[in-house]
């Protein structure tokens, strides 16, 4: 939902990919040229791995990543989907999503797809910022790649290389708050995830509602993580899923009988998002209470259908999580050391902790 914000960021998932395919093939031959050994077998595994990365991402990505299956990650239904390719093309994936797992022997590998430096984020911090205009999102993306290196079986970045990494992940952390985290984008998010709920909620109790066949198959079944993994018709019905299934529901829905349902989704089309307050601290329940009873006066709607028009959430920013695959600098004396030791910018310490932030949301015109 970026693009209401910002008008450029129209790009799409298989841009990225490609683009992390392309980045992918520039590091595979760094590494080759300081004499470490990546088989061709092994180039096409990382190949298929990072053009294949979120292909288990549903409509609208993680702004609906919950909504219409729930208990299971678009990780686990890229490998599902992964794993039909490589029936079809008879176990030539098996390698690719070795790789993906992490259970392949060379595990700097599964860093260069999916790590704290890997190919994903090389790729979407450049292009996201050229697409919005957010110049703070710019990485030396081609500098970082030329000092990769593999020690001990684990990628790691040559000292000369310091200064680029600490710009990623500055880079990293800005881009956060001023695109992914942005309030508009949060509110339209929220605003959309509300949608589909209210809809599921209706279709569970019998309520016919327009949707394609594949986004109704999702609505009116409630389906468990066990049964999406285990009957093919779940995810080939998913796969067949995207952005305009959602988008023509919401338009007809908009004229629908349930007030809910109708009111958010013309809050929608019309651009008239939630209000969003960003704070340290969770909200004041008193002001919440408030604004709850006012939203069921206004709308006319039970205590439990004001929470679509008034509810809290959290959000975080994690630039840098030391613990989980740190970023390794090779210093000149061939020691190993984690980029918050090695770096003299006191700012990466900061960078390396979780910042946590409460989000109160409500419909304009409670107050």
């Amino acid at each position: 939902m970026t693009h209401l914000v910002y008008p450029g960021a129209l790009h799409t998932r298989f841009h990225h990919a490609l683009g992390a395919m392309h980045l992918m093939g520039l590091a595979i031959e760094t590494l080759r040229s300081k004499g470490h050994l990546v088989s061709a077998d092994e180039e096409e595994g990382l190949t298929i791995a990072i053009l294949l990365h979120d292909i288990g991402h549903g409509p609208f990505s993680h702004a609906l990543e919950q909504s219409i299956v729930e208990e299971i990650s678009h990780e686990d239904i890229s490998i599902l989907l992964m794993n039909k390719l490589n029936v079809q093309f008879n176990g030539r994936l098996t390698m690719a999503i070795d790789i993906f797992n992490g259970t392949y022997h060379k595990r700097f590998l599964h860093e260069l797809v999916s790590g704290q430096l890997d190919m994903d984020r090389m790729d979407y911090l450049n292009r996201d910022s050229f697409f919005t205009g957010v110049s703070e999102g710019v990485i030396s993306f081609d500098r970082i790649i030329k000092m990769l290196n593999v020690i001990d079986d684990h990628i790691a970045v040559e000292e000369k290389g310091i200064y680029s990494i600490e710009k990623f992940l500055i880079a990293r952390r800005l881009m956060y708050w001023q695109v992914y985290l942005h309030k508009t984008v949060i509110a339209a998010e929220q605003l959309l995830g509300k949608i589909l709920k209210r809809s599921r909620e209706l279709a569970l109790k019998g309520k016919p509602l327009f949707a394609t066949p594949a986004l109704n198959h999702f609505l009116v079944n409630t389906i468990s993580k066990d049964d999406f993994i285990n009957k093919d018709q779940h995810i080939e019905i998913f796969a067949s899923l995207d952005d305009n299934d959602i988008m023509s529901a919401v338009k007809v829905w908009a004229g629908d009988g349930d007030p809910v349902l109708s009111r958010l989704c013309r809050m929608l089309m019309q651009r008239n998002l939630y209000q969003v307050d960003i704070t340290n601290k969770p909200a004041d329940k008193q002001v919440i209470n408030r604004l709850t009873e006012n939203a069921s006066q206004k709308y006319a709607v039970t205590k439990e259908e004001t929470g679509y028009f008034v509810f809290t959430d959290t959000i975080k920013n994690n630039a840098y999580k030391p613990g989980d695959g740190s970023i390794r600098i090779l210093m000149k004396d061939g020691t190993i050391q984690d980029i918050t030791i090695a770096s003299d910018n006191s700012n990466l310490e900061a960078l390396a902790k979780t910042v946590k932030k409460y989000i109160l949301c409500y419909t304009k015109g409670l107050i």
